[in-house]
């Protein structure tokens, strides 16, 4: 395991080689797999822009958000591991575009309770290896404008958006304004067609690490087999 890696997250993503994977990465310009960077495809667009704040972290929805580790990374995917072999995989159906706020996002439609629960399991099993969040993060985090509620989530699992605020979404774009949201959607709605209309299942836990240049590498990935 390399020490390059700064921070380390609990992710979704699609199965390496699937439709679903390839699709993404092209979309998106980044290979978590291969660590490479990808052409984007001609859809009329200027993805490289459409894309340039998901991108290094790759296709992708989020379980345990990305943190530094108070333990070894070994230690770390040991858990991980011993975590996926005592839960069942989760049934997600068939996926769908929508807009979140100003983003573009594939989401469960609707999303079930088994998925969830597993993110929340995820975080409070695996956040006794998380070292605390700097002061500096979490007025990042609080300089979005964050709910009691959400800033209480932040102090104690060090990201807002978990348990009852969790909402699975895998990331297609930045912050789009109002008249290109419409062009992007379309195109996305082409590209992403044949992946949507398939049955989908949430089987792995991956583990992706970032690099020093702050790109997302998928790591390992861990069947959910309880």
């Amino acid at each position: 395991m390399p020490d390059a890696y700064t921070r380390y997250a609990v992710f979704y993503a699609p199965p390496v080689g699937s439709e679903f994977a390839i699709a993404g990465a092209r979309w998106l310009g980044w290979d978590v797999a291969d660590g490479r960077a990808l052409p984007h495809p001609d859809l009329g667009l200027d993805l490289a822009t459409v894309t340039q704040t998901p991108r290094k972290y790759g296709l992708h929805g989020t379980l345990k958000p990305p943190m530094r580790l108070a333990t070894p990374p070994e230690t770390f995917l040991d858990a991980v591991e011993t975590f996926a072999q005592s839960r069942p995989a989760v049934d997600l159906g068939q996926l769908r575009l929508r807009m979140l706020g100003a983003f573009l996002a594939i989401v469960p439609n609707p999303q079930p309770a088994a998925l969830g629960d597993l993110a929340a399991e995820v975080v409070r099993s695996l956040d006794p290896f998380r070292a605390p969040l700097s002061q500096a993060d979490m007025d990042r985090r609080r300089a979005a404008g964050l709910s009691a509620r959400q800033d209480a989530l932040l102090v104690q699992w060090g990201y807002p958006y978990v348990m009852e605020e969790f909402r699975f979404h895998v990331t297609l774009s930045g912050q789009l304004d109002p008249a290109s949201m419409r062009d992007v959607f379309r195109a996305a709605d082409a590209w992403f067609g044949p992946v949507l209309a398939e049955h989908h299942s949430l089987s792995e836990l991956a583990v992706f690490g970032e690099d020093a240049d702050g790109r997302f590498h998928l790591l390992r990935r861990f069947a959910l087999t309880g």
